[in-house]
């Protein structure tokens, strides 16, 4: 434990923690109530949707592929469980459905990717407009209420002060964290990410890899829009939609290369998700013009991304440096 504790004081995880312990003393003197227990509350269920989102976004990503479509692919799943809702099938039915559905969304992206060779980028972002489509077509643009009380309850009941989605979100934390770093698929997800051609000739499937985490993501989205229905006792095609640039930054914040592979492990991931909150939070409750909160939202990313790519540089740089001879022993 104390081996644990004093690598994590040496990593980036502290340099972001302390980032964001900076973050949240400056948004405290700008306007105090902004540690009130409700607002911490708001940051928390803030957090449980772009955190869910990020779960599935950053394990996509460490096995080098990527997902634009989450958003939407989250949106549409609330609006389907909210449909199935309507027709008075139980909700726990309904959920294991709309995850299935999510499953379907996420083997779609990876024919386009992997088998038919498309660019994720472009792939990704046209699934995005044909589901939002879907959703339109469903909703005719109005939401669509729920009124199953004991499905309201997955969005809005609290463990002590924790609320259930949020507990949700750390869980599934704790879950992939525990993949990547203690099994054989994990290890095999990151070589995936982080050298193609090593992965291949140690006879590992990229197409195979990335087709799992793509079903993976498409069910982890779904389940991020399932539980925001729950939460807003509604299917709304304004919804979970740009929630993927949220999960994607949070993702590169914690240690996640956006060009593939590269990892500090999910609890980093998990401190780049709070960061990202506080931040975000943090101009709402000081009541900045909302066109500078979507500025500010962009130039972080932008930020990440340059942090991203000089710490790609770098490792890169690494791989190829030739290693240095050992000096000869004086006999």
């Amino acid at each position: 434990m104390t081996r644990v504790v004093r690598n994590f004081t040496k990593s980036k995880g502290m340099t972001i923690l302390i980032v964001t312990a900076a973050i949240i003393v400056f948004f405290y003197i700008m306007n105090p109530a902004y540690l009130s227990f409700d607002n911490v509350r708001g940051i928390m269920y803030a957090m449980s949707l772009s955190g869910t989102i990020t779960c599935g976004m950053a394990c996509l990503m460490m096995s080098g592929a990527i997902d634009l479509a989450s958003g939407a692919e989250g949106m549409l799943a609330g609006v389907l469980v909210a449909f199935l809702l309507r027709t008075d099938i139980p909700w726990f039915p309904a959920v294991l459905m709309i995850l299935g559905v999510g499953a379907v969304f996420g083997l779609v992206n990876a024919f386009f990717a992997n088998i038919l060779n498309f660019m994720p980028f472009i792939a990704t972002i046209a699934m995005s407009s044909v589901y939002q489509g879907i959703a339109g077509v469903i909703t005719t643009n109005q939401p669509i209420m729920i009124t199953n009380k004991a499905f309201w309850e997955l969005g809005s009941i609290s463990l002590w002060v924790f609320p259930l989605p949020f507990i949700i979100m750390v869980v599934l934390l704790i879950i992939y964290g525990l993949l990547i770093a203690n099994t054989k698929f994990g290890r095999q997800m990151l070589l995936c990410g982080g050298n193609r051609n090593a992965a291949r000739l140690a006879g590992i499937s990229y197409k195979k890899i990335t087709t799992i985490m793509y079903i993976n993501n498409g069910c982890i989205a779904s389940l991020g829009g399932i539980v925001l229905a729950a939460r807003m006792h509604s299917g709304s095609m304004q919804s979970v939609i740009g929630s993927e640039m949220d999960g994607m930054t949070a993702a590169i914040i914690g240690g996640v290369s956006f060009l593939g592979g590269g990892s500090s492990g999910m609890t980093v991931v998990f401190i780049g998700i709070m960061m990202l909150n506080c931040f975000k939070n943090g101009l709402y409750i000081i009541q900045l013009d909302p066109y500078w909160q979507v500025v500010s939202n962009g130039a972080l990313l932008v930020l990440a991304l340059i942090v991203d790519f000089f710490r790609e540089k770098r490792r890169l740089a690494s791989l190829k440096a030739p290693a240095r001879e050992a000096p000869a022993k004086q006999t």
